[in-house]
């Protein structure tokens, strides 16, 4: 296990399991998605270079507005979260899906200005994002001590277990919990909690239920960023798998179902024709019009939430709203 100090020349990751390039996992995932009856491809491949550069054009777009709200309750509300996270002592801050910490920055700022006793354990599934971070805090907080997980969320829960005896509170910001189905949700953070104790804590960002129009615009704008993002998935297969989509021959379409509180993204096949996908050893054929499931992304009321909490063994402690309540960071203690 190795320490990522900012205030080291040199960057050590105390994983080196980094997801975004295994070939032999994505081709896997790929073939078995699209073998299925109602064809998909998981989301958490979106995130090539590409990939994230486009994220990023998306969160700077004037139709979404997650990252705008949660920046919004973290600044309003950092000074009593660092405070409810540093009244029981020393803790690890551990940032599932941390990517460029961007929001996290909020609370590691406020949280070395109250001289906290904490460190900071970054998890994310792409080396290179957590050397970028590493690299900024060594900038920007020269005294944090930081130790990078590279690796999907599983390699945080091995982080968990190496340190279930220290106090611990979780991030789990940018609503992400919403990719998850109902089950999974329920499963993830279940295995989370287990290996927390008594006194560890979770705040966890989630995308409240609004007009289903501002939901929508979200996930499609008007200068297609948000098109070019999920078609970029098929890019990424032809270019690392070996495949030969004709990306040109499928189109984006978003869907939001206001009573299951759903919003679902899908890639659109135009006409009838197959794919050949070399390194999968798969050939798919799709019919004109054939759809595939690329991203849920649920929206909740708090009660839901609340509950969704209690189910997986937490006590709902804060809600933290933006302006207009439509986004909220929900701080969740253990007995």
């Amino acid at each position: 296990m190795y320490i990522t100090t900012t205030s080291s020349p040199m960057v050590e990751l105390s994983r080196q399991q980094d997801g975004s390039h295994d070939l032999t996992a994505f081709a896997r995932d790929v073939a078995e998605g699209l073998r299925q009856p109602r064809k998909t491809l998981p989301s958490r491949y979106f995130y090539d270079g590409t990939g994230s550069r486009l994220f990023q054009q998306i969160m700077e777009l004037p139709e979404y507005y997650l990252t705008r709200s949660e920046l919004e309750v973290l600044t309003q509300n950092k000074y009593e979260m660092a405070q409810q996270f540093s009244r029981q002592g020393f803790f690890h801050l551990i940032d599932l899906g941390a990517g460029d910490a961007l929001k996290t920055k909020i609370l590691l700022k406020e949280l070395s200005n109250q001289q906290s006793e904490f460190d900071y354990v970054p998890v994310d599934i792409s080396g290179d994002a957590m050397r970028q971070l590493s690299g900024s805090l060594r900038q920007e907080l020269p005294q944090l001590r930081v130790e990078a997980v590279v690796g999907e969320y599983f390699q945080a829960l091995e982080w968990l277990q190496e340190h279930k005896s220290e106090r611990k509170v979780v991030l789990f910001l940018g609503s992400n919990i919403g990719n998850f189905r109902p089950r999974e949700s329920i499963n993830f953070l279940s295995s989370i909690r287990s290996y927390l104790r008594p006194g560890d804590q979770l705040l966890m960002g989630v995308d409240l239920r609004k007009n289903p129009e501002v939901i929508l615009k979200a996930y499609s704008d008007a200068s297609g960023v948000t098109a070019a993002f999920n078609l970029n998935l098929l890019h990424r297969i032809n270019r690392e798998l070996g495949a030969d989509f004709n990306v040109d021959q499928f189109c984006h379409h978003a869907l939001y179902d206001p009573q299951e509180g759903v919003m679902r993204s899908f890639l659109v096949s135009k006409t009838n024709q197959e794919v050949h996908i070399q390194k999968a050893g798969v050939t798919v054929h799709f019919d004109a019009w054939e759809a595939i499931h690329t991203e849920n992304s649920c929206k909740y009321t708090i009660p839901q939430v609340e509950e969704l909490g209690r189910q997986c063994g937490f006590k709902p402690a804060s809600v933290f709203y933006d302006s207009r309540k439509g986004f909220a960071d929900v701080l969740f203690s253990i007995d």
